[in-house]
């Protein structure tokens, strides 16, 4: 299986980094991809592509298995997940492509550009966040009910890290040593 975990990563945090290892525990991968929204995604405050491309090479360096996909950065228009995925598949002939989301994304996941193409050609990797009953969140959702087999659900993580609060305190204790002292050294989150 080819694990895909998207985002902004602005910026990469320790949570990021412990799911790659929860879900390494629970599910046999071939290759985890760290796959980084390109800035055209989004008009909100993003660190440049560069800047979170950096620190997630940092963040990553020894991990095994792991990639740090620009795909998203070297295309010209956000194309959406739905082809980031194609292109991974693509490139990985026979495998199965993973899509990690958040528990707190589920109720987001069927305004996803073509929705029904993910569903049915890849897998939901769904990790808790929140507290949500990931089950119940699914079975409640007209359109995801129809796809149960497409999920693998990991109820069990509990990390309350993320980006949005570190960009709020910068508490070093949230992102790794290197991330921190690269976010320091250029000046990032500061205003």
């Amino acid at each position: 299986m080819i694990i895909v975990f998207g985002g902004a990563f602005n910026p990469p945090t320790i949570a990021h980094k412990e799911i790659y290892y929860y879900v390494r525990q629970h599910i046999e991968c071939k290759q985890f991809v760290y796959l980084p929204v390109s800035s055209l995604y989004t008009k909100r405050s993003l660190a440049s592509n560069h800047h979170r491309l950096e620190m997630l090479k940092l963040m990553t360096k020894d991990l095994p298995r792991v990639k740090v996909s620009t795909m998203e950065f070297d295309d010209s228009d956000y194309l959406g997940t739905y082809h980031s995925l194609v292109r991974i598949q693509e490139q990985n002939p026979g495998e199965i492509v993973a899509f990690i989301i958040g528990a707190d994304n589920l109720s987001k996941l069927p305004k996803w550009i073509n929705i029904k193409g993910l569903l049915v050609e890849f897998k939901f990797i769904v990790i808790n966040r929140h507290q949500t009953d990931i089950r119940q969140a699914i079975e409640d959702d007209q359109l995801l009910r129809n796809y149960h087999d497409s999920f693998i659900t990991l109820p069990d993580f509990h990390i309350d890290v993320s980006s949005t609060d570190f960009r709020g305190t910068l508490d070093p204790g949230s992102v790794t040593r290197e991330v921190y002292d690269y976010i320091m050294v250029n000046q990032l989150y500061r205003g």
